[in-house]
């Protein structure tokens, strides 16, 4: 199956959460390196790694990043892995929702990083209302992008995030939720609400989640 369509747009956000002045980046799905042009414009200097699952896109990353390895994180070997050198950020844009067990290779960059080192990473929210609203009459269909992405394997809303990079050996630093414009929502939300008292959850945090498009997070090891 092919992966996310190709895009040569790069999430501010998640750029603005890499530290300034690294030397060295490994994004994880650089798609066609939108990323690292961005990110080597400002600092030219950084030796700037992608790791790409799709070859196609990974042709059209090297033109920014310099240096692209086609391949999947999750199968490489520890002496791969090793083998990448250190970082001082590690990026995963819209990701590790596609991976198999990112819990698992979470633990294993965890043990390959130094004090100084990050991650960054952008993360759809499954809690977001349009969701709830699809799940509520069965409406869960899969789609070529979006939050029912046909390659996503896992899902993950706040909590779990949280739970994702703590368990992994990690401390969530940084981050910021981004939301849409999304009028429509307002005729969900006071059932979200119900909902939430129903289950006896605080109800202003569960309305404020429904409305959360994505998390992006910057995280240091604990």
């Amino acid at each position: 199956m092919k992966q996310t369509p190709a895009h040569h747009d790069f999430n501010a956000d998640l750029l603005a959460l890499i530290p300034d002045g690294c030397r060295r980046v490994i994004e994880v799905g650089c798609s066609t390196g939108a990323m690292a042009r961005a990110y080597k414009q400002a600092n030219p200097e950084c030796f700037y790694i992608g790791i790409e699952i799709d070859p196609d896109y990974g042709d059209l990353a090297r033109q920014w990043c310099d240096q692209v390895i086609v391949g999947n994180i999750e199968t490489m070997a520890d002496s791969e892995l090793d083998g990448l050198g250190g970082f001082d950020c590690l990026l995963f844009g819209d990701v590790l929702e596609h991976l198999m067990d990112p819990w698992q290779l979470l633990r294993r960059l965890r043990g390959r990083m130094s004090a100084d080192s990050r991650i960054a990473a952008c993360i759809p929210n499954m809690q977001h209302w349009s969701i709830q609203a699809r799940l509520s009459i069965g409406d869960l269909i899969y789609e070529d992008n979006g939050l029912l992405d046909r390659t996503h394997i896992r899902w993950f809303s706040r909590q779990t995030i949280g739970q994702l990079f703590t368990g992994a050996g990690f401390v969530i630093e940084a981050g910021l939720s981004r939301s849409m414009n999304e009028p429509e929502a307002q005729r969900f939300l006071p059932h979200i609400r119900q909902m939430a008292l129903a289950a006896g959850a605080d109800a202003d945090q569960a309305v404020a989640d429904a409305m959360v498009y994505q998390y992006v997070l910057r995280a240091r090891p604990a």
